[in-house]
């Protein structure tokens, strides 16, 4: 009697679901989205979920150290074994799967014993049955999709295939392919499992991937609120800042701003003002860990508020529910400090812009004719004042200390690297970055 490695309902799907050769994938472009057929895509769907999480890997957690093992060069060729012995979902048996293994350790596979030991076969069997799961999925959900974006599904359908979807997420299993459905679902549906999804623990690994689609749906109602005028909303930057013309498309870079008197005076006003800014502490600026998080939440702030005149406090208000509602950990932190820290995080990025643009004004040619050697020089001077109580400060100091480096044939700029190298009332990494561009 066969051992059977799939459920029954996956055993019983119809053509062309249950092909596991190239010749599914073909058919199923061929397919005409009936209703009829999209009722199938759904069956699959329900057939292949798994009962249980599975990993990063779209394996089950036990099986990854196995197939990460799996690293011998012909295994493209002796996988094909696997659709040639089993080419149907009917016909996926523990007993051709010993049929496989027997084929693999005749080619002479370094990593498959010869003979194949009984737990071997069952790591096998049980990769080869959640490959299975994960294929079919994939192509019902790019079914679904395909449908879906063409407009075909009715209401009821839809909340089906968004259950689906959800469901696959949680369980780890053809996730890009399920959230790549919620997406083209669109708002409010999608939108609504997907904000689901990255509250829930269960997604773990996948949640920057679900809420970075996720953000791609709401962008657009970010940018509408970012057009609206502030009227009587209460500004948190300082007047010095809100007339900024940069956003932070370019990290408030200035790009080609020509440093005439007028963009060297703005430079001027915009570095006062970012030191006007109440600095927050630096535990308070951390507002995730992961790198992937911390671009999801300043791609919020930047379609919130894309210019300093836009940073208030009601948008800031706004920014702290979002930033609850998709599934930040919020690490005791309450909207004033969120708000505090943005607010320095800004002035950060702004002092660094600033210097960045004024590090290059001294090797820069082709300077309008009322910013000559004598008004550079003269920048350079307030510049360097301004340069160094920003590194004191923990503010850009690697582009503060950087600027001093490039205009240390100012004596202001000298005197200021070495005061930061020998201060030991500064941090380490300060007087380290001072000391190694010291002249």
């Amino acid at each position: 009697m066969a051992t059977y490695l799939l459920p029954a309902a996956m055993r019983e799907l119809p053509l062309p679901w249950h092909d596991l050769t190239y010749r599914r994938s073909q058919a199923l472009e061929a397919l005409a989205p009936t209703e009829e057929r999209r009722e199938q895509a759904r069956q699959v769907l329900r057939a292949c979920l798994p009962d249980r999480r599975q990993s990063v890997h779209d394996w089950d957690e036990e099986l990854r150290d196995f197939y990460d093992d799996r690293d011998d060069h012909t295994l493209d060729e002796a996988d094909a074994w696997l659709t040639r012995i089993m080419p149907t979902t009917s016909q996926v048996t523990r007993e051709r799967v010993v049929q496989v293994v027997g084929a693999w350790a005749d080619m002479g596979i370094l990593t498959v014993p010869d003979p194949p030991a009984e737990q071997w076969v069952d790591r096998v069997a049980a990769e080869w049955a959640a490959s299975v799961r994960q294929a079919l999925a994939y192509d019902a959900f790019a079914f679904i999709e395909r449908v879906t974006t063409a407009g075909l599904l009715n209401d009821a359908e839809a909340e089906d295939a968004a259950l689906l979807a959800a469901a696959f997420v949680r369980v780890g299993m053809a996730v890009e392919a399920a959230v790549r459905v919620l997406v083209s679902l669109g708002r409010p549906r999608g939108e609504q499992a997907l904000m689901e999804l990255v509250r829930d623990d269960e997604v773990r690994d996948f949640r920057p991937y679900v809420r970075s689609r996720l953000l791609g749906l709401r962008r657009s109602a970010y940018e509408v609120r970012a057009r609206e005028a502030t009227r009587d909303e209460e500004p948190l930057l300082p007047e010095e800042l809100q007339g900024l013309p940069h956003s932070w498309q370019n990290d408030f870079g200035w790009g080609a701003t020509a440093p005439d008197s007028d963009s060297l005076a703005r430079a001027r006003s915009a570095l006062e003002g970012c030191l006007a800014v109440e600095r927050a502490p630096d535990d308070a600026q951390m507002f995730c860990d992961a790198p992937a998080d911390c671009s999801a939440i300043t791609e919020v702030m930047r379609a919130l508020m894309p210019y300093p005149r836009l940073v208030t406090r009601e948008r800031m208000n706004e920014a702290w529910r979002e930033y609850q509602s998709l599934g930040f950990e919020c690490q005791g932190m309450d909207a004033e400090a969120f708000a505090k820290g943005w607010c320095t995080r800004i002035a950060e990025r702004i002092t660094a812009a600033v210097f960045r643009w004024l590090a290059d004004l001294p090797q820069g040619g082709g300077a309008p004719n009322d910013t000559g050697p004598a008004v550079l020089s003269a920048t350079a001077h307030w510049a360097a004042d301004l340069a160094e109580r920003c590194a004191r400060r923990g503010s850009a100091v690697q582009e503060a200390i950087w600027f001093l480096h490039c205009t240390d044939d100012v004596p202001g700029s000298r005197e200021a690297l070495a005061r930061l190298a020998l201060d030991p009332g500064l941090p380490v990494t300060t007087r380290n970055t001072a000391q190694q561009w010291a002249p």
